[in-house]
């Protein structure tokens, strides 16, 4: 007997047509609606707490929708740790943590507490292979474009076993085709922001807005440490960034360093942001490694192209990664995901540059 399949609905269009793909080989399935408390004010819910275009859509699919509130979770474990990061001088990756804790955390929970689920699945472009061994592999989706198996790289065994991706082996343009063919994509929603709980990106704002959060004028100073300029408040600025610092220069200056403790940066021309390596911490191995020392490659944010690397376990558990070629602004805070070929070996949370 086929078991029972939750898909979370958030009535973008890779989530419509996940449902609609995986009804192709599952007869039980039960969609999830979950609040964040960060919803869209553009798509009032209906009574039942399910927003109206995708109420409809699920009549059209034929696929009954259930409401989880998860405020309390996605406060807990997405907003204040994000919040903390950049406290602490660093640049958070909220999508990694709501994956672990979240999505595949809390709401596969409430599957399976209260909808009788075994599985969840997701629109995301990724895939899962169980290997001889019984163990879950996480590989890169078929769209390489869209993949997003980057942001999936602290799922546990337990969780990759629990997960469905319906879109991996499909391209962003086919979903939206199929989507027009079904009619469906008059009941979507426009693609998500960046960080979901920020209006419009407006990172400072929403950081300016939570309690006790400060920010206050302070130093700019170059690599010799000389004073150069002031800013409005270090907690608008992230490794690598160009735009906001508005001091002249023979070049560009860049955000080489933040000191929240000092309330201080420091800039840099685009050189002076290579680094040879970067220390890793917090690593979660989705295929654990056979020796200590091994080659890989690295991917230290979504847009950037993973960099062939040497990878050194050290005997803490930390990782100390070596690039074959320095890589240009590793940001604390931002995951480190280790790729072999199109396979993801694990991740983890990067802590700071390494030069030698």
């Amino acid at each position: 007997m086929a078991s029972r399949i939750a898909i979370a609905m958030s009535g973008g269009v890779d989530s419509m047509i996940s449902a609609y793909l995986l009804k192709q080989t599952c007869r039980d399935m039960v969609g999830i609606h979950f609040i964040t408390g960060f919803e869209n004010e553009g798509a009032p819910p209906g009574p039942d707490g399910v927003p109206e275009p995708l109420a409809r859509a699920s009549k059209e699919l034929d696929l009954p929708i259930e409401v989880v509130n998860l405020q309390e979770e996605f406060h807990t474990h997405v907003v204040a740790p994000f919040v903390d990061t950049y406290l602490k001088g660093r640049t958070p990756n909220p999508c990694m943590v709501c994956n672990r804790t979240v999505k595949f955390g809390a709401l596969l929970d409430a599957a399976r507490n209260r909808f009788n689920a075994e599985k969840i699945a997701t629109g995301h472009y990724a895939r899962v292979c169980p290997d001889s061994a019984g163990r879950f592999r996480l590989v890169k989706g078929a769209d390489l474009k869209k993949d997003q198996s980057y942001f999936l790289g602290f799922l546990s065994q337990a969780q990759l076993g629990a997960a469905v991706f319906p879109l991996g082996e499909f391209t962003k343009d086919q979903i939206r085709e199929k989507a027009v063919e079904l009619g469906l994509d008059k009941y979507t929603k426009p693609e998500s922001q960046e960080t979901c709980f920020i209006a419009d990106d407006r990172y400072r704002d929403f950081l300016q807005n939570q309690p006790g959060f400060p920010s206050r004028p302070g130093d700019v100073v170059n690599v010799q440490g000389e004073v150069i300029g002031r800013h409005q408040g270090v907690f608008a600025f992230t490794i690598g960034q160009r735009r906001g610092i508005n001091i002249p220069a023979s070049e560009a200056y860049y955000v080489q360093a933040i000191d929240p403790a000092a309330n201080r940066i420091t800039v840099c021309f685009k050189s002076g942001l290579l680094s040879r390596g970067v220390h890793v911490t917090g690593v979660n191995w989705i295929v654990p490694p056979q020796k200590n020392a091994f080659e890989a490659a690295t991917r230290i944010r979504y847009r950037h192209k993973e960099a062939a690397s040497a990878i050194e376990v050290l005997e803490d558990g930390t990782v100390n990664v070596w690039f074959d070629e320095p890589q240009s602004a590793v940001t604390p805070g931002q995951g480190a995901v280790f790729y072999q070929e199109d396979e993801v070996l694990g991740a983890g949370w990067i802590d700071k540059p390494l030069n030698q």
